[in-house]
């Protein structure tokens, strides 16, 4: 979600052209609506609609039913069983009733007899909501330590996408007696998500004897890096050592740090995690700290408590990170502490540390598509073509930042696919059939977006390319664009383009974007990653509509281009958004020198930020390394977005070949331009 808090003030003359009145709010279709989309200046129009079935519109007894609905989804997410109960008996008869049958069980699920969940199972066997009850189900099996039952229903758990129930299947298979530490070793990386599936696990496998204390280190290290003093604690016990010591080296470094280093190797590790968590505040306190103890400290010790300050010094882009990196040498590294050992190396052009890291990497780590790349450019730094080519191509065919890049590499630029045939009437009208379809477009009628993508998701499974496409067509008929650009996403051989990259409200849009001479491409690349069109899009934070403007954003930029009459609630209007957000995204421009991928970062991160990371810089810099080594992982993944969906968009509405690397450009020092608060 973007950031964009801002204060004081900056000259917008420029900002000042194509203001509308925000009285004229662009109309748009409900969800059970077909609505053309304007197409963008060189963009194919879509092909010609069949339109979905228009909805009648609601009595006032289906406005009730969906208003009792609504509650009693909200009495069974806080586990009310009576108040859910109440509230499915007065529904007998509703639209969709496997959910209101969901709710109702949802509650009692640790008390339901194994035969009622049962029924539930079979009454809707092959549905989405059947499997998120299994789910729902594998947990409890898995907390009461029913392996028996919860052996026979996860193969039958289509998604199996829950964290939780991962750990909960390693845990049945090692109370069995079965080896699973190497995939625990691979599956125990992200201590927060642990929770108590997980912490069984890692208990489990001390007790039999298939961890060892180096394992347990490596659990200390990570609930140190991520913050999480629950898992800290635990391991500690496990370690033999003291938890609330554990737990004051994750929350208060410095009093952790004062104790000194103990004893045991447990207590030793305790107070490296001191050092690293030091080192988010104070890189110089941490390295005096570690500096005064390194004599009481094995090598390898020493070198781990310089892993912990390197790290924390990478995420700070200090330019002692690199040399601190060499310290550590001999450290066993964490699976974040190598992806920051290799951005350092690229900051500093040392590709041969860049190759030998990645090299060191898991294997499923080191297959990613990021780190395909960099390898594949290490190799070719190092002379070695052909095998850099093989990583190249192995990646090139993925429609994505890193895709895009390797295709570069091996000499293709990134052009649009031809089209494949539009569907036909009868391919459209048998999605309009379809059931999950259909529950899909009444929980979006009723704003629960949550249960509507779920829906829509599990209607595509087994879906032909054919199918995916009539499906995307059908999502935009229906306008729900989210759903149009990621079920055409998923097709690999048969594509459209206009449904991947779509250009809605080009008729507010266009003239606003030339009005202040921004690239329209660019600023559609930056909407599909903020909102996927979902123009009445709520952040957590606040963040609303097509361009997730935040509140006080809004009525700063408004009082800077003069636009009076705005209101807070106008944030969701389709004009007023798109006008409030490509005004503030030309001032983030030109405070940016016009470079795109350091706006596009002060969009998501706030400028202040982005003028921190620059300044860091002492020579030009490569977009893509600069966009790699982008500190906060929600910006780095927003950037790389935003920037390989802009080149598409600039390849469908020029109608050529476009190049990535060119967006990206070199990222220079800063200049002395105004800045923004």
């Amino acid at each position: 979600m973007s950031q964009k808090l801002i204060a004081g003030t900056v000259s917008a003359a420029s900002s000042l052209l194509f203001l509308v009145s925000p009285g004229a709010a662009a109309q748009t279709a409900s969800p059970g609506m077909a609505q053309p989309a304007a197409v963008a200046p060189g963009v194919p129009a879509p092909s010609a609609p069949v339109v979905a079935p228009v909805a009648a519109p609601q009595s006032e007894a289906m406005r009730e039913q969906d208003e009792i609905f609504a509650q009693l989804r909200n009495a069974a997410r806080k586990n009310d069983a009576e108040k859910a109960a109440e509230l499915a008996a007065r529904l007998p008869n509703y639209a969709i009733p496997s959910y209101v049958d969901y709710y109702r069980l949802k509650p009692r699920l640790r008390d339901a007899s194994n035969e009622e969940i049962q029924d539930f199972l079979k009454r809707y066997d092959g549905s989405a909501i059947a499997d998120r009850l299994r789910n729902d189900w594998l947990l409890e099996l898995g907390r009461k330590r029913d392996w028996s039952d919860f052996d026979r229903e996860l193969p039958l758990f289509v998604k199996n996408d829950d964290y939780q129930v991962k750990c909960y299947a390693l845990l049945s298979r090692a109370s069995k007696g079965q080896n699973v530490a190497a995939e625990a070793r691979l599956l125990l990386d992200n201590p927060p998500q642990y929770g108590e599936a997980c912490a069984a696990l890692v208990n489990q496998l001390v007790q039999s004897g298939q961890f060892t204390a180096n394992d347990l280190l490596v659990q200390l290290r990570l609930a140190g890096e991520m913050h999480a003093t629950g898992p800290s604690r635990r391991t500690a016990l496990l370690l033999g050592a003291s938890d609330t010591r554990a737990a004051q080296a994750v929350d208060l470094p410095a009093l952790a740090m004062a104790r000194g280093i103990g004893k045991t190797r447990a207590d030793h590790e305790i107070y490296l995690v001191a050092i690293g968590r030091m080192a988010r505040t104070s890189l110089k306190l941490a390295t005096v700290a570690l500096n005064r103890n390194a004599s009481r400290l094995s090598a390898e010790e020493r070198a781990i408590g310089w892993a912990n300050i390197a790290l924390a010094a990478s995420v700070a882009l200090a330019p002692e990170a690199y040399d601190d990196w060499k310290k550590a040498a001999g450290a066993p590294l964490t699976w974040n502490q190598l992806e920051w050992k290799t951005r350092t190396a690229l900051r500093r052009g040392d590709w041969k540390t860049v190759r030998s890291t990645i090299e060191s990497m898991s294997t499923p780590q080191h297959e990613e598509l990021v780190w395909t790349y960099w390898l594949g450019r290490a190799l070719l730094a190092e002379g070695r073509r052909e095998d850099a080519q093989v990583l190249f191509r192995r990646i090139a065919d993925q429609n994505s930042f890193y895709g895009q890049l390797a295709m570069e590499e091996l000499g293709m630029q990134i052009s649009i696919p031809p089209s494949a045939a539009p569907p036909t009437p009868a391919e459209l009208a048998q999605m309009a059939a379809n059931p999950g379809f259909k529950r899909a477009l009444k929980f979006f009628s009723m704003r629960m977006r949550f249960e509507g993508t779920r829906e829509w998701n599990w209607a595509l499974n087994g879906f032909t390319e054919r199918q995916l496409l009539a499906a995307a067509e059908f999502a935009r008929q229906n306008d729900i664009l989210d759903r149009m650009l990621s079920t055409s996403e998923r097709t690999r051989t048969e594509f459209d383009y206009t449904q991947r990259f779509p250009a809605p409200h080009n008729d507010i849009l266009h003239p606003t974007a030339q009005g202040l001479g921004l690239d329209q491409a660019w600023v559609y690349g930056l909407i599909r990653q903020e909102s996927r069109f979902v123009s009445d899009a709520q952040s957590g934070v606040g963040a609303a509509g097509l361009m997730q403007v935040m509140p006080s954003t809004g009525k700063w930029v408004a009082e800077k281009i003069g636009l009076t009459d705005y209101g807070h609630g106008m944030l969701n209007d389709i004009r007023t958004n798109i006008v409030l957000g490509t005004n503030y995204l030309n001032m983030v421009l030109n405070n940016a020198d016009g470079s795109q991928v350091l706006a596009t970062a002060a969009y998501n991160a706030g400028p202040s930020r982005i003028r921190t990371w620059r300044g860091l810089l002492t020579a030009p810099m490569e977009g893509a390394v600069f966009v790699e080594t982008i500190p906060f992982e929600e910006t780095r993944n927003y950037v790389r977005n935003v920037m390989s969906n802009a080149t598409n968009y600039a390849a469908l509405f020029e109608k050529r070949p476009q190049s990535l690397k060119a967006r990206l450009g070199t990222i220079t020092p800063r200049g002395s331009g105004i800045g923004l608060p």
